[in-house]
């Protein structure tokens, strides 16, 4: 299971770089400024939970059932959160059409640095 998460963070990480290059390179003219900034925090917050994954996903301090939940909670943040501002900057629907499922995503990435932290509390005690 370990590698199946650290391929797809992987391949997230590459898309993260592919989004955000796009962003910069065709897409600073074609959106308005408050578009492109909310693609930029898409971009900028799916890459900082890609190296979370990264971390969690590669040390021993982290128990294997902390590791799992922590993961998909954070994956689900990025699908979430990243990709729901993507497609409302990209297809320029009303915010007000998905405007939960945003907050959703910043949930779910709430939840997984919370289990980051009780992992670390359980592995100070054990």
């Amino acid at each position: 299971m370990r590698y199946n998460i650290l391929i797809i963070t992987a391949i997230i990480g590459a898309l993260t770089i592919v989004l955000g290059a796009f962003g910069a390179h065709a897409l600073k003219n074609t959106l308005t400024e408050t578009f492109f900034n909310s693609f930029e925090t898409a971009v900028r917050y799916q890459m900082y939970h890609v190296f979370v994954l990264l971390f969690v996903n590669t040390t021993d301090i982290i128990s294997d059932s902390f590791k799992n939940k922590i993961s998909y909670a954070l994956l689900a943040g990025i699908f979430l959160f990243s990709g729901s501002i993507y497609t409302i900057t990209l297809a320029q629907i009303p915010v007000k059409s998905i405007w939960f499922v945003t907050p959703l995503g910043g949930l779910c990435f709430i939840i997984g640095w919370i289990l980051l932290l009780l992992s670390f509390v359980k592995a100070k005690k054990g």
